[in-house]
């Protein structure tokens, strides 16, 4: 199964670099900025480059396509690649300067490598970069239409769910509750998932141009899977981020970022009155000490002892594996909506949730 998902890697990695090249010549320039010739191209596409390059899973675009191909589509969501992966990786750069955070993916930040200014525009470039490949992708102008209002929808809610963030780690007194966590990370770090899936199924059925009845019932039932896994995804790598420790990020620098992670909010609001008083004061002194003296200060290891103690971070863990395993078994269905579903594309989808898992 490996050798399948990395010859589907490979096909999508050609996409991204297409739209993304090391060195980008005229032809990309003038796909990209008709009729001009722009001068510092090197500068606006190295940070988007530099990121790209360190990494990273690929599995939204990788969801995309295997959707896709389980309705029978085979690659013909493939163009569209950079739809999920660019935003995603533009949402790093600017995710990184909110949270003045100093790594990812294994070095520098972006922004302390380029300087905030060129982050902040390559960044928004990356955003927008899609929309080239869109224009350019050969199918008649309604489907693109339609593809470009879904995009921009979901692209709304990727930025009101990080808004949300914003908020609850700038207040400590804003409190949300576990609920309210799932509403914020189903817009920040779902909605790519479940972009990637609605994008794979209107990939497949071209002729209806995705609004046939059962086409958007199969659309609204994988989305809202790919969704759950997005968010069961997040789950664990709050968990990750406090026991080990992440790939390209230090453990516990969601504690220095004062990041209401779902283990922190859990144990937030577990205890009686008084114990959660008592909480309450270790979390904001855990929280303040730490962004004032970064990830080796000792209330770093203090917050995540108790976290653990308290046993909220297996009880998160246990939360993002049923939210992964919901999602699993919608994609295992050999029915969607009526739709039929290919074996080869079901059992991919499994090896995806499986490697994410």
């Amino acid at each position: 199964m490996d050798g399948e998902i990395n010859q589907r890697l490979e096909k999508i990695e050609a996409v991204l670099d297409t739209w993304l090249p090391a060195a980008p010549d005229s032809g990309w320039a003038s796909r990209v900025f008709p009729g001009l010739a722009p001068e510092f191209l090197k500068d606006l596409i190295l940070p988007c480059r530099d990121l790209l390059s360190r990494g990273g899973k690929r599995w939204r675009p990788l969801l995309m396509t295997l959707v896709c191909e389980t309705l029978g589509g085979g690659d013909a969501a493939l163009p569209l690649s950079p739809l999920v992966e660019f935003c995603h990786n533009a949402s790093l750069i600017h995710d990184d300067i909110e949270d003045n955070s100093d790594q990812r993916r294994g070095g520098p930040a972006v922004h302390l490598v380029y300087g905030t200014d060129a982050a902040i525009n390559s960044g928004s470039f990356f955003y927008f970069l899609p929309l080239a490949c869109v224009e350019a992708w050969d199918v008649p102008a309604e489907r693109k239409a339609q593809v470009l209002e879904v995009w921009g929808q979901y692209m709304r809610r990727l930025h009101l769910g990080q808004s949300m963030d914003i908020h609850w780690h700038r207040d400590f007194d804003s409190l949300p509750d576990p609920e309210a966590y799932y509403t914020m990370c189903g817009l920040k770090t779902g909605c790519l998932a479940r972009l990637a899936a609605v994008l794979g199924v209107l990939a497949a059925f071209p002729e209806a141009g995705g609004r046939a009845p059962r086409t958007g019932e199969a659309a609204e039932r994988l989305g809202a899977a790919a969704e759950k896994l997005g968010v069961g995804f997040q789950i664990l790598d709050d968990v990750k981020n406090l026991r080990t420790g992440l790939p390209g990020k230090k453990r516990g620098d969601d504690v220095v970022e004062g990041k209401k992670s779902l283990p922190v909010l859990l144990y937030l609001h577990g205890g009686d009155r008084a114990e959660s008083g008592q909480r309450r004061a270790l979390v904001k002194r855990c929280f303040n000490r730490a962004r004032a003296g970064g990830v080796m200060v000792p209330e770093v290891e203090e917050l995540i002892g108790a976290l653990e103690a308290a046993g909220v971070l297996e009880k998160a863990l246990t939360q993002g594996h049923t939210l992964i395993r919901e999602a699993a078994e919608v994609f295992a269905a050999p029915s969607i909506a009526g739709l039929h579903t290919e074996e080869e594309g079901r059992r991919l989808l499994a090896g995806l949730v499986g490697l994410i898992s």
